[in-house]
């Protein structure tokens, strides 16, 4: 696989040039975010399209105390061994070998990245920790979206996300998704006291991007077209 910029022409498009430049920041400077650059990064991601117009899912946004407060009930549960009780199917089951593969490879260049070793089991653990700290991001936010909402709506949330954080990028901020706070949904949907029939469907860190950590240097390998696209009917 290439990197996800090698193969996309030159263009002087601003969409082009985020779409090159996001990655997801695993590392943030102790900077706030303003509530109305927040506003404006959710009202951008509202634009997204949606089936019938449904725009399915929410956005809560946390930052001091109550991120603080969130992160400590997390790593409480953590703590006490509670089992993980995620309540959506996120990853096929089970995974086929080529997609272990690739997501073997992604783990592996984030742990060197960051000089963990591949046999330290308490360095990886200790770093995939990290994501119910909300990687130590100034804002946190969790997602979630009506347990009645069929499966075409979380793939209108996903590109109401997407605009997420394209809008977080374009602002001169980074994030990132956290998809293993579904681990604990349970533990959030309590916390935040939420209403009974929203699901927690992933978390996001939103920041400024600490330039000298080495995770945030990392970018994950993307295919090249003849793997995962087709063309019919054009000359040539």
């Amino acid at each position: 696989m290439d990197d996800p910029a090698q193969n996309i022409p030159a263009m002087e498009s601003e969409l082009t040039r985020l779409l090159v430049r996001r990655r997801s920041v695993r590392a943030y400077l102790d900077s706030p975010v303003p509530l109305a650059d927040l506003q404006r990064m959710c009202r951008l991601a509202r634009l997204a399209p949606s089936g019938a117009n449904l725009q399915p899912g929410s956005f809560h946004v946390l930052t001091g105390d109550p991120l603080r407060a969130l992160t400590r009930a997390l790593q409480g549960a953590i703590d006490a061994g509670q089992p993980q009780s995620r309540e959506y199917s996120y990853f096929p089951d089970p995974m086929p070998p080529h997609l272990k593969a690739r997501q073997r490879a992604a783990g592996f260049a984030l742990y060197g990245a960051l000089g963990i070793d591949r046999r330290d089991i308490a360095g990886r653990r200790a770093q995939f920790r990290r994501n119910y700290g909300f990687f130590g991001a100034p804002v946190g936010m969790v997602v979630t979206i009506r347990r009645d909402m069929g499966k075409g709506c979380f793939m209108d949330l996903g590109m109401s996300l997407m605009a997420l954080l394209l809008a977080v990028e374009d602002m001169g901020y980074g994030a990132t998704g956290i998809g293993a706070l579904a681990n604990y949904g349970p533990v959030v949907h309590r916390h935040l006291a939420l209403p009974g029939d929203e699901l927690v469907v992933c978390g996001v860190a939103i920041g400024r991007p600490d330039p000298q950590a080495p995770e945030n240097g990392l970018r994950t390998a993307r295919e090249d077209l003849p793997a995962f696209a087709s063309f019919r009917g054009f000359p040539g």
